[in-house]
């Protein structure tokens, strides 16, 4: 949708460094840089349009030249030049320290699968919108910015959507809520329970389809038990699952370990979101 390719305008404080990709074809659409301390007010950054499909309109205001000629470098690197449209400015501003090394590695070729979204960086915190096309492709893109980054002041939210048909559904009924054991246990909490008895019954409606559970950890202790005990978690789910009534037959499992993070390992909040059940629709 064409609003949801734009960023707000009025959006963007004369007093912070700003970036701004937009596009109309599938891949990133959009980006802010973070917030700073000011050296003096910068002029305020008006929202791109691309005027055509297959544009990418690079526009805000960054701290100073040399930042701008690299950002610049790659985006004509993840896009080409033809498509670039530059209207990035420079102001008196302080960015956070190595602020462009960062935004640079955030800005890696796999979110090239990402449309009708946008990828904002704000202080040390980057959030990314849209859609892909399937639930490997969101952990593919959650996990390369995590990776890429490996920064612990900066915190990924991640507001990705899978767009295949019935994984809008589980995820509504998930509610971005975590599936708990017990810990360092494949044994359910009664938290753990309650979600999947309200998980089971969208599951059984949609008739046909098949279910991957997908176990995942933190990457606290060795990876070798991370990855058994991700599986072992994701086969009581399918067991319990199956006793709700979902055919066992249409529901494969597997364990992942702490090797797809969604946040920062070494924080205790990005800890507890990477210790998740996933749940993929098959295509």
């Amino acid at each position: 949708m064409a609003n949801d390719l734009k960023p707000r305008r009025g959006a963007f404080s004369s007093l912070m460094p700003v970036l701004c990709l937009a596009s109309l074809w599938p891949g990133l659409l959009g980006a802010q840089v973070p917030a700073a301390r000011p050296a003096a007010a910068a002029p305020a950054a008006s929202a791109p349009a691309a005027s055509r499909l297959g544009q990418v309109v690079v526009a805000g205001t960054v701290p100073d030249e040399s930042t701008r000629q690299a950002i610049l470098a790659r985006v004509r690197e993840l896009y080409g030049n033809d498509r670039v449209v530059d209207q990035l400015g420079v102001g008196n501003l302080v960015a956070p320290p190595n602020w462009s090394q960062h935004v640079q590695r955030a800005l890696h070729p796999d979110l090239k699968q990402v449309s009708r979204g946008q990828l904002s960086i704000q202080g040390n915190v980057l959030e990314i919108k849209g859609e892909v096309s399937n639930e490997a492709q969101r952990q593919q893109v959650l996990s390369q910015i995590a990776t890429q980054l490996n920064n612990p002041t900066y915190t990924v939210r991640n507001s990705l959507r899978v767009s295949a048909a019935g994984q809008e559904v589980v995820d509504a009924a998930l509610a971005n809520r975590i599936v708990e054991f017990e810990p360092s246990s494949a044994t359910l909490t009664a938290t753990g329970q309650a979600v999947l008895d309200q998980l089971a019954p969208v599951l059984l409606q949609l008739s046909g389809r098949k279910f991957e559970v997908i176990g995942h950890t933190d990457a606290l202790g060795a990876r070798a038990a991370n990855v058994a005990l991700s599986a072992a978690r994701a086969e009581t789910v399918k067991a319990y699952l199956a006793k709700k009534g979902v055919p066992e037959a249409n529901i494969t499992t597997s364990g992942v370990g702490p090797d797809r993070p969604v946040a920062d390992n070494n924080l205790a909040e990005g800890r507890a979101r990477n210790r998740r059940i996933e749940f993929r629709v098959s295509q």
